[in-house]
């Protein structure tokens, strides 16, 4: 992924340096358990231990004579290993057996960092919709007012949608962070499984159960399926707050500083430009999890078509992801909120937005539904047509009803409040 889209922590995580690094870890811990069943002698270990990681230009070198990353990694770590311990490096393993479970480790770390990004945008959530719980606004429906409700009762919604991608997030990460040291087609035949078992222990790697030459592929696009959900429900978020910032409504504001230039034509412009961008990013993460659903499938014990896509659709995801979900907590926590002007939008149509309570309250002292709905669509008619208040329209149709306002709407309202504080309280 370009820097515009990744943050240090993550684009640190998916490095050549840090790729390499794990390569080396995992090979030594493979020589670790060899050497504690007889395989191998413990003095080339300690060889291995005091090697330096490669350098990725060396590993490139290599790579252009044989065509081969493994093997020249090999080549570039043995390098700085004796001859009489080098022989002993990656002793029965398979290529994949090292890149798999490394990328099984790096892979958890990756979800943890965006889950605790997912963490921190759900707080900021919570914490702004108990902030805003009674700020009232107009609820609308198909992009129309349709009934009050209150701004934070929808930031409360976008909480719980985080919450749900949360747990999908922690459920992704258990099915990959799994690796494998089984040897070419998975059948132990040159390897012990007790040094897998050592790997995976010492890297907190589930093992995976019945392994081919590669960890399932299935696990990898549940990832970044998981991912993909968690970026739709950031883009609904920024959807949000793009309609409601547009000129005509401009009930919340994205967060500007004094140096901020809209446009470069009109120097009136205050565009919505980071909500425009996790809208944008949302797009392609469910571009990757529809491509991890193409790897899926592999020839026989495993073929090659899926590690090309994965170099570029496994970082890309989770570094979009990471970079979305923290913009976005950001955006939510400096988000200015104008509350007149909400209560003047509820306002704006001189009373319809009470059509409901209206009608319920005629169903109620015992009107004939029909009756009652048609008495109460005229009223709203004839403001319509003519701007008069909705109360004024009822009493012309006989109705006279007083009180109208949007406290009538929130009486459960404690109701969901409560379930809000019960998610909160996950944030203690």
């Amino acid at each position: 992924m370009i820097p515009r889209y990744t943050l240090p922590e993550m684009a640190s995580l998916f490095s050549d340096r840090t790729r390499y690094a794990t390569w080396v870890r995992v090979e030594i811990l493979a020589s670790e358990a060899q050497a504690a069943l007889g395989r191998v002698p413990h003095e080339a270990v300690e060889d291995m231990r005091r090697a330096r990681v490669p350098d990725p230009a060396r590993v490139a070198e290599f790579e252009r004579e044989r065509d081969h990353e493994v093997l020249s990694f090999l080549a570039a770590y043995c390098e700085d290993i004796p001859d009489a311990s080098a022989r002993w490096v990656h002793l029965g393993m398979t290529s994949y057996d090292l890149v798999d479970t490394a990328l099984g480790h790096t892979l958890a770390q990756a979800t943890d960092l965006l889950t605790g990004a997912a963490r921190r945008l759900r707080r900021v959530l919570t914490e702004r919709a108990l902030e805003h719980w009674d700020t009232a606004m107009v609820g609308r429906t198909h992009g129309m007012h349709a009934e009050p409700t209150t701004f934070g009762h929808k930031l409360a919604g976008h909480a719980f949608a985080v919450d749900r991608s949360l747990r999908r997030l922690e459920a992704a990460r258990e099915a990959v962070a799994v690796g494998t040291v089984s040897g070419s087609v998975g059948t132990y035949a040159l390897i012990d499984p007790r040094v897998e078992e050592h790997v995976c222990a010492a890297l907190g790697l589930a093992v995976e159960p019945a392994p081919s030459q590669v960890v399932a592929r299935d696990r990898h696009a549940q990832l970044l399926q998981a991912v993909a959900v968690l970026g739709a429900c950031v883009e609904q978020i920024a959807l949000e707050l793009r309609l409601l910032q547009r000129t005509e409504v401009r009930e919340v504001e994205e967060a500007r500083t004094s140096a901020y230039q809209g446009s470069s034509a009109m120097p009136h412009k205050r565009n919505p430009t980071t909500s425009e961008r996790l809208c944008g990013l949302a797009r392609l993460l469910r571009g990757y999890a529809d491509t991890a659903l193409e790897n899926v499938a592999l020839w026989h014990e495993r073929d090659l078509a899926h590690q090309s896509v994965e170099r570029v659709i496994l970082p890309d995801s989770l570094s979009v992801g990471h970079f979305q979900v923290t913009k976005a907590a950001e955006l939510v926590a400096s988000l200015t909120v104008d509350a007149d002007r909400m209560r003047a939008h509820i306002d704006q149509t001189d009373g319809l937005v009470y059509s409901s309570s209206v009608l319920a309250e005629l169903l109620g002292d015992g009107m004939e539904r029909e009756r009652a709905y048609r008495s109460v669509q005229a009223a709203a008619n004839h403001t319509l047509a003519t701007g008069e208040h909705f109360g004024a329209s009822l009493a012309k149709q006989g109705i006279d009803l007083a009180g109208l306002g949007p406290e009538r709407f929130l009486t459960h309202h404690d109701v969901i409040r409560t379930r809000l504080e019960k998610l909160h309280e996950l944030e203690d």
